[in-house]
């Protein structure tokens, strides 16, 4: 595994390597690498010979100096981690190497951010889609792997991939989870002992809109406020948004009659966690379910049919791939980049 710090070198190191006729897999990160980015490293190694890990601490994207100061920089930890899981470079540019001195361009997508974490981030896509796009053109790419958890992003990422004819495929691979529900982030560090209990309210929110969209509730203010119930019900923990949309426009929906997403954003103490579950409506559970049956047998539980009903729509983290760790089909990693780290 080499280290390469400079755009131009990392041009040249992809050059010679599409010369030989090799595929590139790109997983943009923040660093501060866990098993979800673990995750995300483990399908790019499967689609692609070699695979280039980023990690780069983007300052265009974040919207408050102090939260940009205090994200964790743990490069020799994160080296460790990609030379075990087979990483072929790291591509860890410095912010003068990708933002030089009279650097005034900026790419951005406009519809899709405006919702969810675009009315409470001012810019933020617009750093992430101009960092990816650099990074892109950097490492030049067949394909790149984000994390679900960010399902704003990833749709974001790939409607300027499709837009602007990069001509890389956009693999989505979803949320890897603690053992109680919580979704792996670089963020999590940042919890004290009695934030890290309390932030367990948001998976316990995703779960409880789960359960009533699939047992028959269809408006989706109830659905959210019932995942509002559980946060309000977490004295350390305060509710930035939840809100249910299309998982592929983003779009506000008037009536849950086919998979929707719930996305939710909570600040616990002074670290902001973002989360998402898709919601499969009981109708869409019952057809899928039959379907499973009819194809395969009896499925094995009640879980191994939400699984069957969660797989038909995957929107815009669109992919066959699965963590062994993850909660749900579509509880879509790294924070910005890999979903797992904003």
């Amino acid at each position: 595994m080499q280290t390469i710090l400079e755009p131009r070198t990392m041009q040249a190191w992809a050059d010679a390597t599409r010369a030989r006729g090799e595929r590139i897999a790109l997983v943009p990160t923040m660093g501060a690498l866990h098993e979800g980015h673990v995750a995300l490293i483990a399908e790019a190694r499967r689609r692609a010979k070699r695979v280039v890990v980023s990690i780069f601490v983007n300052p265009t994207q974040f919207d408050r100096y102090d939260d940009f100061e205090r994200y964790p920089r743990t490069l020799e930890d994160d080296a460790a981690r990609c030379a075990a899981a087979g990483v072929d470079v790291i591509f860890a540019p410095s912010p003068r190497a990708m933002y030089p001195e009279g650097f005034q361009t900026a790419v951005e997508v406009a519809a899709l951010t405006a919702p969810l974490c675009g009315k409470t981030r001012p810019g933020h896509f617009r750093g992430v889609t101009t960092v990816v796009t650099k990074l892109f053109h950097a490492v030049r790419p067949h394909l790149a792997v984000f994390g679900e958890k960010d399902w704003q992003q990833l749709a974001v990422v790939r409607r300027m991939a499709a837009d602007l004819d990069f001509g890389i495929e956009i693999v989505g691979v979803s949320t890897v989870r603690e053992a109680d529900g919580l979704a792996l982030s670089s963020r999590n560090r940042r919890l004290s002992a009695e934030d890290r209990e309390a932030a367990r309210c948001v998976p316990r929110a995703l779960d409880a809109a789960a359960e009533m969209a699939a047992t028959g509730e269809t408006r989706p203010a109830m659905i959210v406020g019932r995942a509002k119930m559980e946060i309000a019900a977490c004295p350390r923990a305060r509710l930035e948004y939840a809100e249910v949309r299309d998982p592929e426009t983003l779009e506000e929906v008037d009536e849950v009659t086919a998979p929707v997403l719930l996305g939710v954003a909570v600040w616990v103490g002074e670290v902001r966690l973002i989360d998402n579950r898709l919601l499969a409506p009981a109708e869409a559970e019952r057809e899928s379910a039959r379907s499973a049956r009819a194809a395969d047998g009896p499925p094995e539980s009640r879980e191994a049919e939400r699984e069957s009903a969660h797989a038909s729509r995957r929107g815009p983290g669109a992919s066959e791939a699965r963590s062994p760790r993850s909660g749900q089909a579509l509880d879509g990693p790294p924070g910005s980049f890999g979903g797992h780290d904003r």
